[in-house]
């Protein structure tokens, strides 16, 4: 709540000690008290230490809020969300519409920026509440190059995979498939696509502003771009004989990455992402050109810093923009997704 940073491994002793005693709940953002550290490693003590009585500091937590990201219990009075670690109070970094990804007012119908409707995005974050669809009716269109549909499966099941070899869908010529590649399934009313651990992933065409998280894959023509947290650098302590180091001072903060991936997974390019910076992508206009790739178009997308987060626009290009499926991702009417070198057009019938 006071930094963002994920509670992994590296913070497990802090973190039990934090809720193991009275002592380590005083040490805030410290990591806890001297009988807390004790309680965490079964009481023993590195040798060379010492217990140190720490006096107990009541923190006032304030008026407990709904994160605006994911909804979860967060303090009025922290910077950061508990829950997914999002910044709560930096201007800019509340909800934002899905087309432009300008900050909006959670209950307004309409962007004041572009104009678009908009949802209930409390309602969206709490997810489907209604009956369950299983078995509905749903097509999924194979498309070409152009777009224009080739083939139309039809399926009344709660759930359809897709593969090469295997599955209720198969394309036995697509050497970029996988043997049983993805799966397209009922989870009460969503629709949801999940990746059954291919070669080569799913991905999922944005169909608005996509506020990027560490680890993302985009599919920007026919790169693959893997998006990356850096963190914030620490303060560089001086030499030892008091000389300063030349060397750029602006930015003075990368605190994330673009990494542009080859076919092995190996790295080629690398561009790097501050606050204040945008960072276009295309063929021949932007910060990032690739004047070899025909799949992309001129000015393609476009990465918008928004305070400590970066968000991934479409330039309204020919190709779009596509997201590796991580866990379930929700689909609706015209969504498209790829799975090996398939395109296919998901229809919904109301």
């Amino acid at each position: 709540m006071d930094c963002g940073k994920p509670m992994g491994k590296s913070t497990g002793h802090k973190a039990a000690a934090a809720s193991a005693s009275g002592g380590g709940g005083g040490g805030g953002s410290g990591g806890g008290g001297g009988g807390g550290a004790e309680a965490a490693t079964g009481g023993a003590l590195v040798p060379g230490t010492r217990v140190v009585a720490r006096a107990a500091v009541a923190r006032d937590q304030g008026e407990p809020i709904a994160c605006p990201f994911c909804g979860g219990r967060a303090s009025g009075l922290q910077p950061f969300c508990p829950q997914c670690g999002r910044r709560l109070r930096a201007p800019g970094s509340g909800p934002n519409c899905p087309r432009c990804a300008s900050p909006v007012e959670p209950g307004i119908k309409f962007c004041a920026t572009c104009g678009a409707p908009l949802v209930d995005l409390a309602a969206a974050r709490r997810g489907p509440s209604g009956p369950s669809r299983a078995g509905a009716m749903i097509a999924l269109v194979l498309l070409d190059d152009l777009g224009s549909p080739v083939q139309r499966f039809e399926r009344r099941t709660p759930d359809t995979t897709i593969g090469r070899l295997d599955g209720d869908i198969r394309f036995p010529e697509d050497v970029f498939l996988s043997p049983l590649h993805a799966k397209v399934s009922w989870e009460q009313d969503t629709l949801v696509v999940r990746d059954l651990g291919s070669r080569n992933g799913t991905w999922v065409f944005l169909e608005g502003a996509h506020r990027l998280v560490d680890g993302d894959l985009l599919l920007i023509g026919s790169q693959v771009i893997r998006f990356r947290r850096l963190g914030y650098p620490g303060p560089h302590p001086p030499d030892a004989d008091a000389t300063k180091r030349m060397g750029s001072l602006i930015p003075s903060a990368d605190i994330a990455s673009l990494t542009q991936l080859r076919s092995d997974g190996s790295v080629r390019d690398v561009i790097q992402l501050s606050p204040g910076r945008d960072v276009a992508i295309g063929r021949e206009q932007g910060d990032w050109v690739f004047p070899y790739d025909p799949s992309m178009s001129a000015r393609h997308a476009l990465v918008r810093s928004e305070d400590a987060d970066f968000v991934v626009v479409d330039a309204n290009s020919r190709n779009g923009i596509a997201l590796a499926a991580r866990g379930d991702m929700a689909l609706r009417d015209q969504s498209r997704i790829l799975v090996g070198d398939k395109l296919l057009k998901i229809e919904i019938p109301a």
